[in-house]
């Protein structure tokens, strides 16, 4: 099963700003703090499909084959994290809107695939739909997977990244370092794809995570 590509946040928190699609209620919030992050649940694997399409179509467009993102299917995506979901020890947490309840990204992570370690975990997917975007809730989805695997008992993280995503310095902004440079195949094409590692996962709860 291939990693995914996680596009994440595509601007770090910044001044207050309208984000095109959001409702009109959020125009001039300057963080995710309306956005609350839980464990995931079996139930939101629909939401997680619909959210992974539509990210990859947007993040992706003109970065991978039209073909292979017009061919992504919601309900596959749903069937393929309700799996992962079955895998012991992988975890997903969910953002959610508090003022209509819609889900809005995810984060999906685990024990590291590829022989990399016992002490390692791994990002499988992070995304958080286009409207929401820019305003800190990828880092938040980040911080709440540390939380998770240092309570695990693993001690690193990493996630595996398109070499040519232009929001690549996301996980740089939070001191994820490359570590790693490897090929992915989608839709018959090889691609390269970086992996970006934080070795002391504890440093991801800190206060300035992010701040870079």
């Amino acid at each position: 099963m291939p990693p995914d590509l996680a596009p994440a946040d595509r601007f770090s928190s910044g001044p207050a700003r309208s984000f095109p699609g959001a409702p009109r209620s959020y125009i001039g919030y300057m963080d995710g703090n309306f956005v609350e992050i839980r464990n995931g649940r079996t139930a939101d694997v629909f939401d997680i499909g619909r959210i992974l399409v539509e990210t990859w179509q947007f993040a992706f467009r003109g970065l991978l084959a039209d073909d292979f993102l017009d061919a992504m299917s919601p309900a596959d995506q749903a069937v393929r994290h309700l799996g992962r979901r079955r895998t012991p020890d992988v975890r997903h947490c969910v953002a959610v809107d508090r003022l209509t309840g819609e889900i809005v990204g995810f984060v999906n992570f685990g024990p590291a695939r590829g022989g990399s370690g016992a002490k390692a975990a791994e990002i499988y997917a992070l995304y958080v739909r286009p409207p929401y975007q820019g305003i800190g809730i990828g880092s938040r989805l980040v911080k709440a997977a540390a939380c998770r695997v240092m309570a695990s008992g693993q001690a690193s993280l990493f996630a595996w990244v398109l070499s040519t995503n232009p929001n690549r310095g996301f996980y740089e902004r939070l001191g994820a370092r490359p570590v790693e440079i490897g090929p992915i195949r989608l839709g018959g094409v090889t691609y390269e794809q970086i992996a970006y590692a934080w070795h002391d996962v504890e440093m991801l709860l800190t206060d300035d995570a992010g701040a870079r």
